[in-house]
């Protein structure tokens, strides 16, 4: 009898559990979010009619992948040392349009610079997917590979796309490039620089969120193409940005859970720069973080800059083209 009441408490329990896990997914997504204006608004001052013409690689899906050149402003001479080259990753929910103001301040400090539409953004493949976790460090490998460039390149990324340029730098695949530069960058929620929901600009599911990643721990990835972020975009942009992620892009572009073994792991030279007053991240806590993981690196602070400012301001961009030059 006592056999059988364990059997039948262990079938309950089990049962619960899976009850649990399934109402976690599908009823764990995330919630509407207000616009959050001091990402939006700024946009509505720049001037695009300057953007130049969207490109085109061929990753190894087949997929062709959105990208956009900016030359240097000073070409290199005959026989001279080709210059360097920035590879730019845009922050969560944008394309690369969006750093156009930042790219053309680093063209016009004489670097080369390639703004690539992330897999999953702009007119790089379906809005908000992936098709993998790892599928965004194939697609940055194939484009070194599709668009080469003579000579040295700094990979460096915005907001997410600053953790995702994290996660890239502490990668076996690292060697691809010999700097890394990493502008407001996205952590972890549970670091010391995070504020509570990214400051109101993501509404996060966690019940789905908790309930993937363990199914993801038995390799069951059957659900990864549910939404797991939800952004505060207004209107306008909800129709030309990316309003939300599911699970497999939003675990891709960030840093891996354990960030701290991404900055050790990582190799190469590594700078953070950041606005004094972004409404995101604690921005004075960058420089403690990355010397508790192992690795003392340098932080610029831009005063008065806030998140959006520090692709946008003047005396910023000017700021982040230093790092990426030095």
């Amino acid at each position: 009898m006592t056999n059988k009441f364990i059997a039948l408490a262990t079938f309950a329990g089990v049962a619960l559990a899976f009850t649990a896990l399934a109402a976690a997914i599908t009823f764990g997504g995330p919630a509407p979010i207000a616009p959050l204006a001091s990402i939006n608004d700024p946009f509505a001052g720049v001037d695009f009619s300057a953007v130049p013409p969207a490109r085109r690689y061929a990753a190894r899906d087949g997929t062709a992948l959105a990208w956009l050149r900016y030359p240097a402003a000073r070409d290199a001479a005959a026989g001279a040392a080709a210059p360097r080259r920035v590879l730019l990753v845009h922050g969560s929910s944008a394309r690369a349009r969006s750093l156009h103001v930042l790219a053309g301040a680093l063209a016009a400090a004489g670097l080369e610079v390639a703004v690539l539409d992330m897999r999953g953004h702009g007119d790089s493949g379906p809005r908000g997917h992936a098709a993998y976790i790892g599928q965004l460090e194939d697609d940055i490998e194939d484009f070194m590979r599709a668009v080469p460039h003579a000579g040295p390149t700094t990979l460096a990324g915005f907001s997410s796309g600053g953790g995702f340029v994290l996660r890239f730098a502490g990668s076996t695949r690292q060697d691809l490039f010999d700097r890394y530069v990493l502008l407001a960058p996205f952590l972890h929620h549970n670091a010391p620089t995070n504020r509570v929901n990214n400051g109101g600009w993501v509404s996060v599911g966690l019940p789905r969120m908790v309930a993937l990643t363990l199914l993801n721990s038995t390799g069951i990835t059957a659900w990864n193409d549910l939404p797991v972020l939800r952004f505060g975009l207004n209107d306008w942009a909800r129709q030309n940005l990316t309003p939300s992620y599911d699970f497999t892009l939003a675990t891709n572009f960030r840093p891996h859970n354990d960030y701290q073994a991404d900055i050790r792991n990582a190799r190469r030279p590594l700078r953070v720069v950041a606005g004094s007053s972004d409404e995101l991240f604690d921005a004075s806590k960058f420089a403690s973080v990355f010397e508790a993981a192992g690795r003392a690196v340098p932080v610029t602070l831009v005063e008065g800059s806030n998140h959006m400012g520090l692709t946008l301001d003047s005396a910023a961009v000017q700021a982040v083209a230093r790092a990426c030059a030095q």
